[in-house]
């Protein structure tokens, strides 16, 4: 089924405060502005301190201002696997209808699993795909799209660093579009932050990384059950996305998002493990949406 394309609504800063964890308390400090258009809307801030986690960079921002509520390492450069497609998916979006059709090519396969194993000749709008690539970040798909947009995965890829640049992502470059590791390619937890702010934004992103299970159908009329990789989803009751990652460089990686409260927040944790991404994932988000706020 195609989607409708929605104008997406862009991000602005990801600034204003900031509570770094540090020896188990947070420590104020001043974010410097991503744009010169910051937010000056007053961000909810938990009054306990944040949880201790696994993860080597993580970061959680307020979804509707911006600002800051945690930050580990969050301007380390590392690679973060598939949660770039978040980006893959904004540029996508900016190219046009939704509604386009994409006809499979034989290369689009040449990557490895996570594949849906479209074939050569197939056709899928654009939306069709997308929804697949964020449900199951399938890299077949991804390489498709890229094609598609972009005439190349090079094209696309210098797409997705002006697109990663306009939003303010700083410490970022994308080489391919779905997060496989390759050398030169890198973000950080604040810039896949930046991005998944963006793309929160968006209602029609939002319907597709809040979708646990659907079927996917081919173009000869085969079907498959895809189910959601975003394990939160079934754990946390708000939760409503957005995308997990995973390679041997990056490690373990989850955006996760949600909303609760009356307070919308974005949590990355990169570099973590099988065994505490979703632990650390669920404290974080548990910690912003379900902790008292301050005044």
């Amino acid at each position: 089924m195609p989607h409708r394309p929605l104008s997406l609504a862009l991000a602005g800063t990801l600034a204003a405060l900031a509570l770094t964890a540090c020896g188990g308390q947070p420590e104020m400090r001043a974010e410097a502005p991503a744009s010169a258009h910051r937010t000056r809307e007053t961000s909810f801030v938990p009054r306990i301190p944040p949880p201790s986690i696994y993860g080597q960079s993580a970061i959680v921002v307020d979804a509707r201002t911006g600002g800051v509520l945690y930050a580990k390492n969050a301007d380390q450069a590392r690679p973060v696997a598939s949660t770039q497609k978040i980006v893959t998916c904004l540029t996508v979006m900016d190219a046009g209808s939704l509604n386009d059709t994409v006809t499979i090519q034989s290369s689009d396969g040449a990557c490895e699993p996570t594949k849906l194993y479209l074939k050569a000749g197939e056709q899928y709008t654009r939306g069709y795909l997308l929804k697949a690539l964020m449900v199951k970040s399938g890299n077949d798909v991804g390489r498709a799209l890229a094609r598609d947009v972009g005439g190349s995965q090079e094209g696309f890829a210098a797409m997705m660093n002006r697109k990663a640049r306009s939003l303010g992502m700083r410490r970022s470059h994308f080489v391919n579009p779905h997060g496989l590791t390759e050398p030169g390619q890198y973000s950080t937890a604040r810039d896949i932050a930046i991005a998944a702010r963006a793309a929160y934004r968006n209602p029609t992103i939002r319907s597709w990384t809040n979708t646990e299970n659907y079927v996917f159908e081919y173009d000869n009329g085969r079907r498959k059950s895809l189910k959601n990789t975003n394990k939160l989803l079934r754990r946390v009751p708000y939760c409503d996305g957005m995308k997990t990652g995973t390679t041997n460089a990056s490690g373990r990686c989850l955006v996760s998002t949600g909303t609760h409260n009356g307070r919308s927040a974005i949590c990355v944790v990169l570099k973590s493990n099988s065994a505490n991404i979703w632990d650390d994932s669920e404290r974080l988000l548990r910690w912003a949406l379900e902790s008292p706020a301050r005044g």
